[in-house]
């Protein structure tokens, strides 16, 4: 069965980046759309697909 939902730490595993930079990027308006579970918070793989393509620039930069 395919990933429907990534939590935190998955996310952050599968994109390179740590716990703090998540939530510095959710903090700046910057990160991806997410969504409440219960206690969790996940990332959609819809919203990390959106996410990684909003990150794609000339630079190679998060904006």
């Amino acid at each position: 069965m395919e990933m429907q939902a990534y939590g935190v730490k998955e996310f952050c595993t599968t994109h390179g980046i740590s716990r703090s930079g998540f939530y510095a990027l959710l903090k700046l308006g910057k990160g991806p759309k997410t969504m409440k579970v219960g206690t969790r918070t996940l990332v959609s793989t819809e919203a990390a697909k959106d996410w990684r393509k909003a990150c794609e620039t000339p630079s190679g930069r998060v904006h």
